[in-house]
């Protein structure tokens, strides 16, 4: 049986721990946080039931073991997943002291959505087994994991990685080249930045932006991204006529990638007011389940025409 280290078991780190889990994985799970159980524990039942409606096959359930002590969680570890809080300085100080606790064989990732692996490797000794495995909530079910190595990591390192990284149904990206925020958090953080001007100037509500993008280009995103799907929308003649037919359209001034609303308490209240109308009586939980089903008739649907 195959054992993973999680160190932090928050929403991303207890979707690690289902990730693993249901993979039949052992996990050992260290967190301070005394939610931390009950965090796994939900999540968990939720990924069962949800990863169960998915797969074709029996799940296969490793063992879980909840420890008080960050080294009883890395002991015989052969995979470290670091899933605490966008903090340099934490992350730094937890970073270093898992690299001194494990053998060098072992592969130490983060969870990081932003930071690169060569600002997090600083104060490794053995930076050449350090990664970004950037995963996507739920991470039990969203297959996309951004894989971006130190610059000192050997390929045969990354290719074992992105191998285990499959074997745990995940969709590896190799980022090869370094950036603040990777790739797709860079392509999220963009639609953010347009979300929040429309909400500011009332062009439009938290709900009438979210059915613009489920109801609308999120559909034929999910099957073909973005680029397939403009290829599409320049008919025969594929992508240099939708280039040639729509590209001066990025002249003119409808974005406003550049800038952001100040986030002052009056506009962080608008949205949130209108986020709760949105949903309504639903709780954080049923909103979950809905979100969990839906994916799973998604990914059922692209795994049939899939190559």
């Amino acid at each position: 049986m195959t054992t993973a280290a999680v160190i932090g078991a928050g929403v991303i780190g207890a979707g690690w721990v289902a990730r693993f889990a249901l993979s039949g994985w052992d996990v050992q799970i260290y967190d301070p946080n005394p939610t931390s159980q009950a965090t796994v524990q939900q999540t968990l039942a939720r990924a069962r039931k949800h990863v169960g409606n998915l797969r074709t096959e029996p799940l296969r359930e490793g063992r879980l073991t909840f420890v008080e002590t960050m080294p009883q969680a890395l002991l015989s570890a052969e995979w470290v997943q670091e899933s605490l809080p966008e903090s340099v300085e934490l992350k730094l100080k937890i970073l270093s002291e898992i690299d001194a606790l494990t053998e060098q064989v072992v592969p130490i990732c983060s969870s990081t959505s932003g930071f690169k692996p060569s600002v997090l490797g600083e104060g490794l000794g053995s930076a050449e087994r350090f990664f970004v495995c950037h995963p996507f909530n739920p991470v039990y079910l969203i297959p996309l994991v951004e894989v971006v190595p130190h610059p000192t990591v050997a390929p045969e390192l990354l290719a074992d990685v992105k191998s285990i990284l499959r074997d745990l149904e995940m969709k590896p990206l190799h980022v090869r080249r370094e950036i603040d925020g990777h790739i797709a958090d860079r392509l999220l953080e963009a639609v953010w930045r347009e979300a929040l001007w429309l909400i500011h100037d009332d062009v439009a509500t938290t709900e009438e932006v979210d059915a613009a993008i489920k109801n609308g280009f999120g559909l034929r995103w999910a099957q073909m991204g973005l680029f397939e799907t403009y290829r599409l929308g320049g008919g025969e003649q594929g992508m240099r006529h939708f280039l040639a037919q729509f590209g001066p359209a990025l002249q003119w001034p409808w974005s406003k990638l550049t800038d952001v609303p100040n986030m002052d308490a009056a506009f962080i209240e608008k949205i949130a007011t209108q986020s709760d109308d949105q949903a309504g009586t639903d709780s954080t939980e049923e909103l979950a389940e809905r979100r969990d089903a839906n994916l799973v008739g998604i990914l059922r649907a692209l795994s049939e025409t899939d190559d």
